[in-house]
């Protein structure tokens, strides 16, 4: 017999919540479950202030299954930090073997409650539902956000227990929960961890690599993403990044709970694995905290690690932090770049309000060939640019005098839609692009701007890049692709070099994912900040949008820029201080204002682009 719907429904909300105000605990909205009536349909629990807690409701002395069942979901709701309440609708078999830890499974709106009639025979001590609904995303046990798609069915069976009520013996994996009670209950953080080519004790800062996460937000958040970044990175990241803290290292075990003191310091007590750290290695373990804790809670200047036995191993603050890491790009940067009328590369001063427009020093700058796209390294001492008709890939010093040279790379597709890509520069000083050409689709590096192009591997890529874009940390790339079928995707891979085959390195773009599923028809994107990239595009069955997305396909809870149309490139820096700059074909060259508008920047100008 198949599965039929009782009474249409969704849960019911069966929960208390807290409200924290001037000092005072204040209860509200205490709900129990009715003795009798149809289970109805009812949304997801609108999002709440942060200040808001949800506690669940436990069992009611002979409730029904149906009850037990929505009882447990809502539970699993709750902001209760071990989830004892939702434990108490399990027989004690399941709560023992029931690891919510384990997954956090979303759903769009939420679910359906189906009643297996096979199985469901109250008489019999016998009772089952299927939980049915549309897959949003899934949190694994490293916390780690995947965008998931498909319906979700999963089977939940109740027995009566020795004092005859019911109770859940076969739960559903992990937890389950709505989208709206997900973005309630969860927050991301970046975790922070280096580079594998910048290792310690080089006298050189080692580069910060944002590792995205979502956690609990209002059940200890702090302890939990600090626990989790000693724990180590994700398994998408962890090859091509390194932690500092030795292998074994977590929080004593004495410690139930992290916060920073009166003057904004943070002490971690550490187990002995930690205890024989140098200064150095302690200092990294230090920074990989405080630009952890700091993604949390800004205010948090200085981080304290201590040994087992409660002595201090290293103190960092905020300003030693710098020496010992950066996080993103290595200095604020000093100009915007964009292509005049002229298609000449040009700049302005980043940071201003100014128009002053000058053409960059050197043969970019000069005239002498056209330009469609550029690309200024870090430092700004170097600059890549494409011709006016995407054949080659041309590369300058930004000097006076500079000569532009020949090309370091050419296209031999037959139309300017099947050749050349925007460049861009990576963190070691190596350029990338993609050749479109349908008879040679590939993406290139060239170290260091020159040299031979070496082809980047890029396992499961179905189509062709359309677009590269690499981050400041230099160890992921955001790729626009055009798949074969022609629908259009940006994917977001980690970049692995391997030095082993030979005097080249071999490149490759592994681990690709989805950065915006939500959307299609992505037109330009960019960087915008450690784990961020802010897109134009159309979502799915709408209008062109310009908004942020993270890199492991989540939306930020961040207002989304200001409608533009017709965006053909944005430019975006880690730097929060620079403005978002877009070139539209309906407005031209134009930047966000302090005041979330769209200002006008030159009459003419496209392409524009800050450094990377």
């Amino acid at each position: 017999m198949g599965a039929d719907r009782e009474g249409g429904a969704r849960r019911r909300p069966m929960r208390a919540v807290a409200c924290a105000a001037w000092g005072i605990l204040l209860l509200a909205g205490c709900a129990s479950m009715p003795d009798s009536g149809d289970l109805r349909d009812v949304e997801s629990t609108p999002r709440q202030d942060t200040e808001v807690r949800v506690f669940a409701m436990p069992p009611r002395e002979n409730a029904p299954p149906a009850e037990i069942v929505q009882g447990f979901l809502e539970a699993l709701t709750s902001d209760d930090p071990q989830y004892a309440t939702a434990r108490q609708y399990l027989t004690p078999t399941a709560s023992r073997r029931w690891r919510p830890e384990s997954s956090t499974t979303v759903l769009a709106d939420g679910w359906d409650i189906e009643v297996d009639r096979a199985t469901a025979h109250e008489d019999s001590g016998d009772y089952a539902f299927t939980l049915t609904g549309s897959k949003v995303a899934r949190v694994d046990e490293q916390q780690s956000y995947t965008p998931l798609d498909g319906r979700y069915s999963q089977s939940v069976h109740l027995a009566r227990d020795k004092s005859g009520q019911w109770r859940i013996d076969t739960p559903p994996q992990g937890v389950l929960m709505g989208r709206s009670d997900f973005q309630r209950n969860y927050m991301p953080v970046n975790k922070y961890y280096f580079a594998s080519d910048t290792a310690g004790g080089t006298g050189r800062p080692a580069t910060a690599v944002a590792d995205p996460v979502y956690v609990r937000q209002r059940v200890d958040a702090m302890t939990r993403v600090v626990r989790s970044v000693i724990s180590g990175p994700t398994r998408w990241l962890d090859r091509v990044v390194r932690s500092s803290f030795p292998t074994g290292t977590a929080l004593r075990r004495d410690v139930t709970a992290l916060a920073p003191d009166d003057q904004n310091r943070l002490t971690v007590p550490l187990n002995e694995k930690a205890s024989r750290v140098g200064s150095e290695r302690c200092w990294e373990m230090a920074a990989q905290v405080l630009f952890t804790v700091q993604n949390l809670t800004p205010t948090v200047e200085t981080v304290a690690l201590q040994r087992a036995d409660g002595s201090t191993l290293c103190t960092l603050g905020a300003d030693r932090a710098r020496t010992v890491a950066t996080r993103g790009p290595v200095k604020r940067p000093e100009y915007l770049y964009f292509l005049d009328d002229k298609r000449r590369l040009v700049r302005i001063l980043g940071g201003t309000a100014g128009t002053s427009v000058e053409p960059v020093p050197g043969g970019l700058g000069e005239g002498l060939q056209r330009l469609s796209s550029a690309a200024v390294a870090w430092d700004e001492r170097t600059a890549a640019g494409v011709s006016n008709d995407r054949k080659d890939l041309y590369v300058g010093s930004l000097v006076q005098g500079g000569t532009l040279g020949n090309a370091v790379l050419r296209s031999d597709g037959k139309t300017e839609d099947d050749r050349l890509t925007a460049p861009s520069w990576d963190a070691r000083g190596d350029l990338w692009v993609a050749d479109r050409d349908p008879a040679r689709p590939r993406l290139v590096v060239l170290e260091q701007g020159k040299g031979r192009p070496v082809e980047v591997t890029v396992p499961g890529l179905d189509g062709r890049v359309d677009a590269v874009r690499v981050a400041a940390d230099g160890v992921r790339v955001a790729l626009l692709v055009q798949h074969k079928d022609g629908t259009e995707s940006l994917l977001v891979g980690r970049i692995e070099r391997d030095g082993r085959s030979g005097e080249r390195t071999a490149v490759s773009v592994l681990g690709l994912r989805p950065a915006a599923p939500d959307m299609e028809d992505v037109t330009a994107m960019s960087w915008a900040g450690d784990s961020r990239l802010v897109v134009a595009g159309r979502e799915q069955g709408g209008v062109q949008t310009m908004r942020y997305v993270q890199v492991d396909g989540s939306t930020p809870d961040v207002p989304a820029p200001a409608a533009l149309t017709g965006v053909k490139s944005i430019a975006a820096s880690d730097d929060e201080r620079l403005p978002l700059v877009a070139y539209s074909e309906a407005d031209g060259l134009v930047r966000m204002s302090s005041v979330a508008q769209w200002q006008k920047v030159v009459k003419e100008g496209a392409a524009p682009v800050y450094p990377g």
